[in-house]
Order: C-alpha cells, then structure tokens, then sequence
C-alpha cells in the first residue's frame, strides 16, 4: 500500500500539471479561433493515438518492466511540454503545434496508464483492489476542476508560467517512480508486438462473453461521452465568461473527486455490474439536466452530479477487468478492452462541431424549425442548438442502459471465475 501511495501522490501531481496546461491551451485556440470544430480536433488528437497504439501499449506492459514504460511515458511527455514552451517564448505557439503536441501526449499516455493499472494489482491484496481504483479516479476529478486555479494562474503567470508549472509536477512524478520499489510482473512474453497485443487480448476476451459485452457498452458510452465533454465548454461559453467556465469546471471536477473518494472509502458494490447499471441510468439524468436553461447555477448542480457516476462506473469496470483477467495477458486485455470501448470517440469529436454548427444551432435559432417546439422547453438562440445535443445525448444514455439490462451475460459477469494463480513477481530498486 505503501508503493502505492508513492506512486498515486506522483501521478496526482503530474496530471495537476497537465490539466492545468491542456485548459489554457484549449481556452486559447476557441478564444483565438472562434470555432467549435478547431477546438474539439484537440480532443479528437488527444484520443486517436490511444486507439491506434493500445495493442502495442498492452503487450509492452506484458513484456518489459512496467516502471521503466511509466518512467518513459513521464519523461516523454515533459519534453512536449518543454517544446510547447519554447514556442511560446518565440511567440510562435500556432494551432497546429497544439494539435501534434496533443497527439504525442496521448500516445505517451496510452503507455502509460495500461503499464499503471497492469501493475496495480501486484502493488496491493485484491480485497482492496476497489477501494484502490477508487482512489485512482481522483486523478479525473483534479484533471476536471484544474481550470478554477487555471484562470487564476493564467492571469498572474500567463501561459509560458502554466507551462513551466507543467514541467515541474513531471519532474515530481518521475521523482516518485524512481524512487518507489515497485514488482515486476512476468507475464507471457507479448512478442508478438502489436499484432500479438490484440490477438491474446481478443482471444481471453472471446471466452469471456460478459466482459466483452461490457466492452461493447463502453465503446457507446464512451461515444456518447465524448459528444457531452466535447461539447460543455461551448456550451458554458455560449452564456457565460471564460472566469465562469474555469469555476463550473472546477465544480465538475468536484463531482469526480467526491466520487473517487466515496468509491476508495466504499470499493464500489459486491456485484460490480451493478455500479455500471447505476452510473449508466443516472448519467442519462443528469446529462439531459445540462439542456434544460443556459444558467451557471444549473451547470454547477448538473455537471458535478453527472461526473460522480465516472468513478462509479470505471471502478468497477477495472476492478473487474484485474479481477478476472489473466495476469499474464492483463496488459494486452487492458488495450484491447481500451481499444474496443474508445473507438468511436474520434468519430464523435469529428461529428459534433459540424453536427452542432451546421445542425443543431439553425435548428434552435430563434426563428428555427424547432424554436416553437423544443425551444419552448430549452430556449432558443446561441448555445440552444447545444443544449439539443445534451438532451438528445442523455436520451441515447437512457436507451443504452436498457440495452446493458436486457444482456444476461453482462449481468452475469461477476460470476466469471478469478484467474487460477497470479504469475511470479520480483521487486526492483
């Protein structure tokens, strides 16, 4: 537990600087630019590479030390960050620099987080393997609620300092692995590269239905998800202040760390599908509230009650993944799983800004097509056209809970047998 702690309080500190640097530099290409769709193609960047690298990122974690691919992933990502730096400082930073530094980011990151969760259950006893999980879904919630000190800091430091703030939360972080006397695992081999990564990982999958249904509702999830968070920061713009977005963001994140505190306090229910079915339903509510009046003090009450359900629903998705799965091939499983459940983010963030420019917002205008109707009930004019995808989204959330329900394998799922013996293990330095 100890271990863990080391490397949980590094981490923290790292994606407190990512987070911090991913707001400003998202707030500055939509204020720069003005557009739905150049803002949302750094989420799309920052979500293709981890789709495309995950096999690959699975079957390192089953094959080489797992702390030295953190230490790597660590070390990468502060020299993108340094880079961005430099750029600022020549007054040269353009949009397209952002997009390439996020898809490096999040190619690094892919390694990163399944070397992160692969490990995790060699660090700590599986009685407290939810608990755990829980905790690690803090990390969500700071990611989340960084913009509040993020507009703080942009106006005392301005940009290059939030950069430099970055670089020094990685050097914290690598400081933590290098220190942490962490277990190898020593799985199958994996050497079949890539290829191999999505070939184990499918084929454990395939003999274990109900987690593969679970992948599947993850990947509409996921999906639907990706339209609501692609989505938010215009939506608060539309009525609201940059200062104001920054305070019901941090609120938001509020939502996720409540939520990751309750869940490392509780370890999530005994029948782990039943956390899923919950956070599912509950979603669905709280996504169609955001709709419903473009006011702040709706926002602040709707987005931090929706964003409790996240670490509800991965805790227990990952504990069940740790629990079940071979540890042998956990890694290449954990990519596939990743893999399978992302897919169709990058299609959503490709479809929204032309879905809520070119579609949405004609639709609730003031003498749109839908103003005497939905408009009587979510308002027309800027921002409505939003608000309509946040109530159609919730609706979808709504219907893919039923779905999940009506699964009897993936209601089954907890009913999987554990894997027979945990492979062999050593203690670095």
């Amino acid at each position: 537990m100890k271990r863990f702690a080391v490397v949980w309080a590094g981490q923290l500190v790292s994606v407190i600087g990512s987070a911090l640097t991913a707001f400003v530099l998202g707030v500055w290409v939509y204020l720069g630019t003005g557009s739905v769709t150049q803002f949302v193609l750094i989420q799309f960047c920052a979500v293709l590479p981890g789709i495309l690298l995950a096999p690959y990122a699975g079957a390192f974690a089953d094959r080489y030390d797992r702390k030295k691919i953190m230490l790597c992933a660590d070390v990468g990502a502060g020299v993108v960050t340094v880079l961005l730096l430099v750029a600022v400082g020549a007054e040269s930073l353009a949009v397209w620099q952002i997009y390439v530094a996020s898809a490096l980011t999040a190619t690094l990151n892919t390694f990163h987080i399944i070397a992160y969760q692969a490990l995790v259950p060699s660090l700590v006893p599986q009685k407290h393997l939810g608990r755990i999980n829980g905790f690690m879904q803090i990390t969500q919630g700071v990611q989340i609620a960084a913009p509040l000190v993020a507009g703080a800091l942009l106006g005392l430091v301005g940009l290059r300092g939030v950069l430099v703030i970055d670089v020094v939360t990685m050097v914290f972080a690598v400081g933590a692995l290098l220190v942490a006397r962490l277990p190898v695992v020593t799985g199958s081999g994996a050497k079949g590269g890539g290829r191999d990564g999505i070939g184990a990982g499918l084929r454990w999958l395939r003999g274990a239905p109900g987690l593969f249904a679970l992948c599947a509702v993850f990947g509409v999830w996921n999906f639907l998800f990706a339209i609501a968070g692609g989505l938010v920061q215009p939506l608060i713009l539309s009525f609201s202040s940059p200062a104001t977005l920054g305070v019901l963001m941090a609120a938001g994140g509020s939502g996720l760390f409540i939520g990751g505190l309750v869940m490392g306090a509780w370890g999530g229910p005994k029948r782990r599908v039943l956390g899923i079915y919950l956070g599912l339903g509950l979603g669905g509510v709280f996504l169609v509230l955001h709709s419903l009046a473009p006011s702040p003090w709706l926002i602040g009450l709707a987005a931090p009650a929706f964003l409790f359900t996240l670490p509800l629903m991965n805790t227990c998705c990952v504990t069940l993944l740790q629990t079940k799965v071979d540890p042998a091939v956990l890694g290449r499983v954990l990519a596939v799983v990743r893999m399978i459940s992302t897919a169709a983010m990058p299609i959503a963030f490709l479809l929204i800004g032309p879905l809520s420019d070119g579609v949405a917002e004609p639709l609730m205008a003031v003498d749109g097509p839908l103003a005497s109707t939905v408009g009587a009930v979510i308002g027309t004019g800027d921002g409505r056209g939003i608000a309509l995808i946040f109530l159609v989204v919730g609706l979808l959330m709504f219907a893919l809970t039923a779905y999940a329900w009506s699964r009897p394998r993936l209601r089954a799922v907890d009913d999987l047998p554990a894997p027979v013996a945990a492979a062999p293990e050593r203690t670095l330095p």
